[in-house]
């Protein structure tokens, strides 16, 4: 039997380095039963967190005093210019060395919030944009009515703002999935630990990449669906509703703006 040529040595090396489909195998039922439901919980809880702060912080910098945008904007200049890993470490390690201890000693809330800090550093402008958005007429009509100011921005300008952003918020959520891979640094307990925390074990484990590709397949199947559920969702709020109610109008002057889980680059 010849043996075989460099190439096929290099190419063999290759897919057994990162297509070992009997590591992929041995990963993929702890990835799906622990790795992907904590990856989900972390990035919910961060999302839910993270557009409560934004909302907040939205209205902060929507004010006409200048020391009641100051806080707003430093928690949103600092959080949107630290690396992601610095403030996870900040918020997981820092807060309980410093005696700030709101889940205990329990690595899996602080991961919750640190990631959700930063969620909302970024929404909080996508909010503000897109409230700006909206015709100042919108609000003027409202008060009109007699809906007290915060009455009129929660029922009519909030929504219509936050319906023109849910393409960049779609973005963001998914931001939100992939930066909760970093968490792994707060070393989770057995049963807390995401995604990439199981693939890096599997790794050092065999030293082998496989176990990452198949991570890297799980975190595919959360942010794709979510780009094409926004998207068609961001459709349909256009093309407003199928009855003709004059009331519930979609912004149809506002140009469409397609998320997608990975970067494009244009020709």
């Amino acid at each position: 039997m010849a043996a075989s040529s460099p190439p096929d040595l290099a190419s063999n090396a290759l897919v057994n380095t990162f297509f070992n489909g009997d590591l992929i195998a041995q990963t993929f039922p702890r990835l799906i039963t622990e790795g992907l439901l904590n990856t989900v919980i972390i990035a919910a809880g961060a999302i839910v967190v993270g557009i409560v702060i934004a909302l907040l912080a939205a209205m902060l910098l929507l004010s006409n005093r200048w020391w009641i945008r100051l806080p707003a904007r430093l928690y949103v200049d600092i959080f949107r210019g630290l690396p992601v890993i610095i403030t996870v470490m900040l918020v997981g390690v820092g807060l309980p060395a410093a005696g700030i201890r709101p889940f205990g000693t329990d690595p899996f809330g602080y991961a919750i919030l640190a990631i959700g800090i930063i969620s909302g550093a970024y929404t909080a402008e996508i909010f503000r944009s897109g409230i700006q958005s909206v015709d100042p007429g919108q609000l003027q009509a409202a008060r009109s009515l007699g809906l007290s100011y915060l009455k009129a921005m929660r029922l009519v300008v909030v929504p219509q703002g936050i319906r023109r952003v849910l393409p960049a918020m779609a973005g963001q959520f998914v931001k939100d999935i992939k930066e909760s891979s970093l968490v792994y640094l707060l070393g989770l307990a057995a049963g807390q630990r995401e995604l990439y925390f199981i693939a890096q074990e599997e790794v050092a484990r065999t030293y082998n990449s496989s176990p990452l590709i198949a991570a890297g397949l799980c975190y595919l199947c959360l942010t794709i669906p979510l780009t094409y559920f926004v998207n068609h969702l961001d459709k349909r709020l256009r093309e407003g509703p199928k009855d003709g109610n004059p009331l519930a109008v979609a912004d149809a002057d506002v140009p469409p703006a397609p998320v997608s889980a990975t970067a494009g680059v244009k020709a």
